[in-house]
C-alpha cells in the first residue's frame, strides 16, 4: 500500500496531481475534438504560439496566463492573415509560425539572467511546482472548457464530421471553427504550468488517440481520453518518483506508450482470428 501512496504523501505531490488532473480533462476535452477534426499539426503548432506570450509575462513579471492568452490571439490572426492574403495552404502558414513563434520565445527568455531555467520551466512545466493559485485558474479554465463544449457540442460534431455538409445544416462552421481555436488555446493556457508548452500536446492528442482505438461514438471517446488522460497523470507522476525521471516528460508520455500498446493488442487480436476461426 505504502508503495502507492508514497508519491503523494506531500502537499506539493498532491497539488502535482491534481493540477495534472485538470490539465489531462482539459486537454483530453479539447485533444477529441482536435482528433476528429484532423488537426493534430494545428495544434502542435498551437502549442509553440504561447510561448512567446509566457516568456513575456515571465519577463515582465504578470501573469503567464495573460500572456499565453495574447499570443494565441496573435497566433490565430496570423494564421488567417497569411491565408486570406497568400495563396499559401494552411499547413505552409502554421509551419511558418510553428519555427517563428518557437524562436522569438527563445529570444525573449534569454533576456533574462536565469535565462536556462526559466525556459526549461516553460517549454517542460514544472509539474510539482504547481500552487493552489494555479489550481483554482485551471478549475476556471476547465469549467469554460466544458461549457462551450456542451453548448456547442452539435456544432461542433457536424464540423468534425464534414465542414461542407454543416454548412448545409445551417451549423455555422465557421464559429465553430473559431470556437475549437479558442478550446485549445485555453486547453493550453490552462495546461502549461503542468506539463509545459511543449509537453502538453502529449496529453491533448495521445489520449483521444489511443480512445479512437476503443471507441465509435463522439461522447464514449471524450470519456475514455479523460480517463486514459488522468491514468496517465496518476501513472507519469508515480512512475516519475521512483525511476527519478522528470514528472512533466513522463506523463506526457505515458498516453503515447498506452497508445502503442492498445494498437499493437488490437493487431494481435487481428491476427489470431482467422486462425481461431479455422
Amino acid at each position: 500500500m505504502e508503495w502507492w501512496s508514497a508519491p503523494f504523501e506531500l502537499a506539493f505531490q498532491q497539488r502535482a496531481l491534481l493540477g495534472g488532473i485538470l490539465a489531462a480533462l482539459m486537454a483530453s476535452t479539447v485533444g477529441t475534438w482536435l482528433v476528429l477534426r484532423g488537426m493534430s499539426f494545428f495544434g502542435d503548432a498551437f502549442v509553440h504560439g504561447v510561448i512567446p506570450g509566457v516568456a513575456a509575462a515571465v519577463v515582465l513579471d504578470i501573469n503567464p496566463l495573460i500572456g499565453a492568452a495574447v499570443a494565441a490571439a496573435v497566433m490565430v490572426a496570423a494564421i488567417e492573415l497569411v491565408q486570406r492574403k497568400t495563396i499559401l495552404g494552411e499547413d505552409t502558414s502554421i509551419g511558418l509560425l510553428f519555427v517563428g513563434m518557437l524562436a522569438l520565445g527563445v529570444v525573449i527568455i534569454s533576456q533574462l539572467d536565469s535565462y536556462a531555467g526559466s525556459l526549461t520551466s516553460i517549454l517542460f512545466g514544472d509539474a510539482l511546482g504547481v500552487s493552489w493559485p494555479d489550481i483554482f485558474s485551471q478549475l476556471a479554465v476547465l469549467a469554460v472548457v466544458l461549457v462551450i463544449s456542451v453548448v456547442l457540442y452539435r456544432p461542433l460534431v457536424a464540423l468534425s464530421l464534414n465542414r461542407d455538409k454543416a454548412e448545409l445544416l445551417g451549423m455555422r462552421p465557421g464559429l465553430a471553427h473559431a470556437a475549437l481555436l479558442v478550446l485549445i488555446a485555453l486547453a493550453v493556457i490552462g495546461s502549461y504550468q503542468s506539463v509545459g508548452t511543449l509537453l502538453v500536446f502529449g496529453l491533448l492528442v495521445g489520449p483521444p488517440a489511443t480512445a479512437s482505438l476503443l471507441s465509435r461514438t463522439i461522447t464514449r471517446m471524450m470519456v475514455i481520453a479523460a480517463i486514459v488522460g488522468v491514468f496517465s497523470v496518476w501513472a507519469g507522476l508515480t512512475l516519475s518518483y521512483y525511476l527519478g525521471t522528470a514528472a512533466s516528460a513522463t506523463m506526457a508520455l505515458v498516453p503515447i506508450v498506452l497508445f502503442f500498446l492498445v494498437l499493437s493488442t488490437q493487431q494481435l487480436i487481428q491476427s489470431l482470428k482467422p486462425k481461431v476461426a479455422s
